[in-house]
């Protein structure tokens, strides 16, 4: 039986959209091999969390999406006892996350929200397994990178590979923060060190392997889950042009631009991303 965890867990610092003592279920899959957490009632909403944060950033939103929804937030491999891939392969990913689906019976009417590295998961998921969602929710998320930015993770791997995860904790907060947010909040960089020293540096490695040699862009007129797409303006991690350029190749996919917004509008801007999903997600 899966246990049940009081409370939500909110960095100093982040507003949460209600103030509720919040009941959570720890669930396994694959095994034991994959973790997450559930909360809430009703039709499922998933959650895929970025690469330089955890589930945890979705915290602050948390209250608005499980108001009428089961909420399921998934750890990916190298994150809260998930383990890592045995390869750096996108494949291993979608098997991860398949496997919860089928072992967490959620419906296959859910809808999948993914932040960075978990938006670019949650496309590829979308992607291969239509049949199992309703809708998509892309927040700050590409289909594939320009050589500058398959370079920045190269790098962000190899600065890790020499000094460990704490090592890019600036990096870290400069791309998943907006310079406003960054000045007004000068804790925020160890803070990013915490969630980052959680993180298995093999799953880390993997991730940045698989952000490099990701390319969706071909594919994306396959896509037949409805699709929204948010981006933060001063996104540094994934630039609104990648968010947009999603936009423009799915059928009838949205897109919203968040002003002042980094890369982890949950997080940084509860209350504007939750405005801009509300609607298309039914909260």
């Amino acid at each position: 039986m899966p246990g049940l965890v009081p409370g939500i867990h909110v960095l100093v610092g982040y507003k949460v959209l209600a103030s509720i003592d919040m009941q959570f279920e720890q669930l396994t899959a694959g095994k034991g091999s994959l973790t997450a957490v559930r909360t809430g009632a009703g039709r499922d909403i998933v959650v895929l969390h970025s690469l330089l944060s955890d589930r945890h950033a979705f915290d602050p939103v948390l209250p608005a999406l499980a108001a009428k929804h089961r909420v399921t937030l998934i750890n990916l491999p190298g994150f809260h006892g998930s383990l890592a891939t045995p390869l750096a392969l996108m494949d291993g990913y979608l098997a991860a996350v398949e496997d919860g689906f089928q072992e967490f019976k959620v419906a296959g009417d859910a809808v999948l929200i993914g932040n960075g590295f978990g938006g670019t998961v949650a496309l590829a998921f979308a992607m291969a397994h239509p049949e199992r969602l309703a809708k998509l929710v892309l927040s700050d998320a590409a289909a594939c990178f320009p050589p500058e930015g398959r370079k920045a993770f190269e790098a962000m791997a190899a600065k890790v590979a020499d000094g460990g995860l704490g090592s890019i904790a600036e990096i870290a907060a400069r791309r998943v923060f907006s310079p406003a947010y960054l000045a007004a909040h000068p804790d925020a960089i160890e803070e990013r060190k915490a969630v980052l020293l959680e993180i298995d540096p093999k799953a880390f490695a993997h991730a940045c392997k698989i952000l490099q040699e990701t390319d969706l862009e071909p594919l994306l007129y396959r896509m037949q889950v409805p699709t929204l797409v948010v981006c933060g303006e001063f996104d540094q991690a994934t630039p609104p042009a990648l968010n947009k350029s999603i936009a423009d190749k799915v059928a009838g996919a949205r897109y919203v631009e968040l002003p002042g917004c980094g890369h982890c509008p949950p997080l940084e801007q509860p209350e504007a991303f939750i405005a801009a999903i509300k609607d298309f997600v039914g909260l």
